[in-house]
């Protein structure tokens, strides 16, 4: 698979977002199901593999290292901090909460330094410099290798990384979320770090997977998300349609689609689909194999944007804790 940069390391330009083997949108995956998706995916090409603190509150890091483990020369091992105290859910950036999660994690999973380690969400209670300076301590201790952020703004990276350098910063980025090209992808430029995009087939709706809201499992963050509710759901499955056939024409599936047009869009950019299944694993990869000519990344363009989409990405509750400039619309919204 082609390769990217994310401060020293090299990795897949598609790696693969661990999320949902534990929880996010219903039930953790079966513990040989998850097996079978993340041994498939170093056989597939992936070398980043996403992980957090988070994710089952534990479940997930233990998951990710036990299995690969044995592996863990071959990959590059990112996770996050700043949402658990313990094994709470709680949003708390504290120097020694994030010291405290980054030896929980390094136990979890099974390894002596991780890669990349992100602070999950700003909390604005601490100053995002004395947020980064806890990272950078783990830095000099040899615990982490290098700093990311997830879900902030131009500015706030901008600070931060006056601090310690950011090697990347995490944010939801696909046709139907724009908000990275504001001002975060720019600064992303200037600075030297790399723009990490989660959820980029749109949390599984670009990919035809959430074509009916009422069979979502419980659990599914996405019943709380205005995209997919009521008449803003009824007005965006219009647009799947039409972005089906976009994908037919190049030809590929409209997963690969989105995600070859993230690669089309910038040659920066690191992509980290999540998924349960090994058959849409191996389908993910096979995009970076995809070239869109420029006619086809602006027919999806036009078609999917802040514009055409209907609803805010988050409930106002969770909009609360992250840091990214608003669109028009969702700052109307709020």
């Amino acid at each position: 698979m082609e390769t990217r940069s994310i401060g020293p390391f090299e990795v897949s330009a598609i790696g693969l977002g661990c999320m949902s083997l534990s929880h996010g949108y219903g039930p953790a995956a079966p513990r040989a199901r998850a097996e079978e998706v993340l041994k498939g995916a170093l056989d597939a090409g992936y070398t980043f593999f996403d992980t957090a603190a988070v994710y089952g509150v534990g479940h997930n890091e233990t998951l990710v290292g036990e299995v690969l483990g044995p592996h863990r020369n071959e990959i590059v091992l990112a996770s996050k901090c700043g949402l658990t105290v313990g094994d709470e859910r709680r949003i708390d950036g504290s120097p020694a909460n994030i010291k405290d999660t980054c030896e929980r994690s390094l136990k979890r999973l099974k390894t002596e330094v991780i890669d990349l380690y992100y602070l999950h969400r700003w909390d604005k209670r601490v100053p995002i410099e004395d947020s980064v300076g806890a990272l950078a301590d783990l830095v000099a201790e040899g615990k982490i290798r290098t700093i990311g952020l997830s879900e902030v703004s131009g500015p706030t990276l901008r600070r931060a990384h006056a601090v310690h350098p950011i090697a990347a910063v995490q944010n939801e980025y696909s046709p139907w979320t724009r908000n990275p090209e504001i001002a975060l992808i720019d600064a992303c430029h200037e600075l030297g770090t790399t723009l990490v995009a989660f959820s980029p087939v749109g949390r599984g709706f670009l990919a035809g997977g959430a074509r009916d809201p009422a069979a979502f499992q419980e659990g599914d963050m996405r019943i709380a998300m205005p995209r997919f509710q009521g008449e803003a759901f009824a007005a965006n499955l219009k647009l799947l349609s039409a972005f089906e056939a976009l994908a037919a024409e190049v030809p590929c599936t409209p997963a690969q689609l989105c995600l070859a047009w993230l690669m089309a869009k910038d040659p920066t950019i690191v992509s980290i689909p999540g998924t349960t299944s090994p058959d849409h694993m191996r389908e993910n990869a096979a995009a970076a194999g995809i070239a869109l000519s420029a006619e086809m990344v602006g027919r999806v363009d036009a078609l999917v944007n802040e514009r055409t989409v209907a609803g805010p990405r988050y409930p106002a509750f969770m909009q609360a804790t992250v840091d990214t400039e608003l669109t028009p619309a969702e700052a109307e919204a709020a």
